[in-house]
């Protein structure tokens, strides 16, 4: 439990975007209260203060002012703060500096090498992990989460025209657009990203039906938490857990997501962190 007004948060993100609904996803469960703007995807100036020009940003203010990118660190280190009170938020922060590395495609990104640790000494370790096998498990899923589940999304949810226009219909209609570039966006966007998601089908190798990938990963996590546990946490949900459901649920009101749920064992899993989340 913090102290009112200890904390203060704002997430710059994009509402559909699966990092940036990882974090919701994060924070709602902890109960943290925090501001949300919503940034435009074209002109992006909502963010023009930052030199990282991704989202989400979480600027989070603990006694000074201080800005956290990438999903992944921005929950370990707030985790890692709500679990430990000896260190400022600024010092857990530092523990995850960036490294730059060139990707395959010869382009400059920013890595963070141990996004998926806790910052914890001894005790508090034991405490969130009972046993080592807990928090290897966690940061597995988590990691699988960002490198491949993540990646499923936009080849299933672009899967076909149709599809296409109905998610850059929600897209426009979640998101921050003006009228004008809402309907550029919509029907720009929905060819462009129609096409897009065929390169990332074949960059990923996924099969001709990329459904049939969603259906094998998702059943795979499923099988993962096994039927002795609510949750891969145990009877509360873990970081892996809130990362797979902050992922997914981007997907909701979309075909993609009504034919996961018909097709595959997620549905008990994802209604009790529906509950848990909104609790």
């Amino acid at each position: 439990q913090l102290p009112a007004g200890s904390l203060q948060l704002t997430l710059y993100q994009y509402k559909t975007c699966p990092f940036c609904s990882k974090v919701r996803a994060f924070l709602d469960y902890h109960g943290l209260p925090y501001e949300i703007v919503e940034v435009n995807p074209i002109m992006r100036k909502e963010i023009k203060f930052s030199s990282y020009r991704k989202v989400p940003i979480l600027l989070a203010n603990a006694g000074s002012p201080l800005q956290l990118n990438d999903s992944s660190v921005i929950i370990s280190a707030i985790k890692t703060y709500l679990v430990s009170r000896r260190n400022s938020l600024e010092e857990i922060v530092s523990f995850y500096p960036p490294v730059k590395t060139v990707t395959e495609q010869g382009k400059e990104v920013l890595e963070y090498e141990n996004k998926y640790w806790l910052m914890l000494d001894e005790k508090e370790t034991k405490r969130v992990y009972p046993v080592k096998e807990v928090r290897v498990e966690e940061m597995e899923w988590r990691k699988w989460a960002d490198d491949w589940l993540v990646h499923l999304i936009s080849p299933n949810v672009y899967r076909t025209p149709k599809e296409a226009l109905a998610s850059f219909d929600y897209i426009v209609r979640e998101g921050k657009f003006g009228t004008l570039e809402g309907l550029f966006a919509k029907y720009v966007g929905a060819v462009a990203m129609f096409f897009v998601s065929k390169r990332l089908k074949k960059r990923h190798q996924l099969r001709d039906d990329v459904r049939e990938d969603l259906y094998e990963a998702v059943n795979k996590w499923v099988k993962a938490v096994g039927k002795n546990r609510l949750f891969m946490g145990g009877n509360q949900p873990n970081l892996a857990d809130l990362a797979v459901y902050g992922v997914l649920r981007v997907m909701e009101g979309l075909e993609a997501f009504d034919d996961m749920m018909v097709h595959t064992n997620i549905q008990p899993w994802y209604q009790r962190m529906e509950e848990v989340i909104e609790k």
